[in-house]
């Protein structure tokens, strides 16, 4: 979707969102700026023109993006006070016993590895994820995902914390990890917000990629 005050993108997995060391070229800000012609909010700075919030590199699914500085205030000031509606879809490790749940904890840097995420006992920021278990299978789970909060890495990290990491999540997975998935069976799926022009509330989803529908298949396979 495009309008003259933002546009939303389904990134595809594999796709950085903003350059960064090791990142500057064939990032999803790189293929703003060229489709914009350069239109794009500042407030980000140079490095991170018309982004509103983020999704990481093996993560797929949509994001909003602000034209200018107004808009981008504007989604900045929902997403601070979590009236975005973001539903996201995975598969986890692990069976539950209950259909519905939430995890709750505050989320900072590990004081084992810095280069990773972790529910910390002192200091982060409070995070919360409600989950929803859509299907069941054997070893993995289907859920959706409903983020009221948006930290560094906040499903991947919850869902590992209470023993159910992502599948294909080479951080906070196991060490036999599914390569094949090409990074975590993760999609930000579906996207609701108030139009900072409009006033009207927009929703928009998007269709399951294909790596996550065939992994689904295979699990489906598995079952028979």
């Amino acid at each position: 979707y495009e309008d003259d005050r933002l546009l939303v993108a389904n990134k595809p997995k594999g796709m950085v969102v903003h350059p960064a060391p090791g990142n500057y070229q064939g990032t999803l800000v790189n293929a703003l700026l060229y489709h914009c012609a350069g239109s794009l909010s500042g407030i980000g700075g140079q490095l991170r023109p018309g982004i509103v919030h983020r999704i990481d590199k093996n993560t797929s699914g949509l994001l909003v993006v602000a034209k200018d500085d107004a808009a981008h205030t504007a989604l900045s000031a929902q997403m601070a006070c979590h009236s975005i509606h973001r539903l996201y879809q995975a598969v986890v490790y692990g069976g539950f016993k209950q259909d519905s749940g939430f995890v709750e904890g505050n989320i900072g840097r590990s004081p084992q590895d810095r280069k990773k995420m972790a529910l910390v006992a002192r200091g982060g920021k409070p995070a919360y994820t409600g989950w929803q278990v859509l299907d069941r299978y054997k070893g993995f789970t289907h859920l959706q995902l409903q983020l009221k909060t948006g930290r560094t890495h906040q499903i991947r990290v919850h869902m590992a914390s209470i023993g159910h990491p992502v599948a294909g999540d080479d951080v906070y997975g196991p060490r036999a990890v599914i390569r094949s998935l090409g990074g975590q069976c993760l999609h930000a799926k579906t996207l609701g917000f108030v139009h900072p022009g409009t006033g009207e509330y927009m929703e928009f989803d998007s269709p399951l990629p294909e790596y996550f529908t065939q992994f689904l298949q295979t699990l489906k396979r598995e079952e028979l």
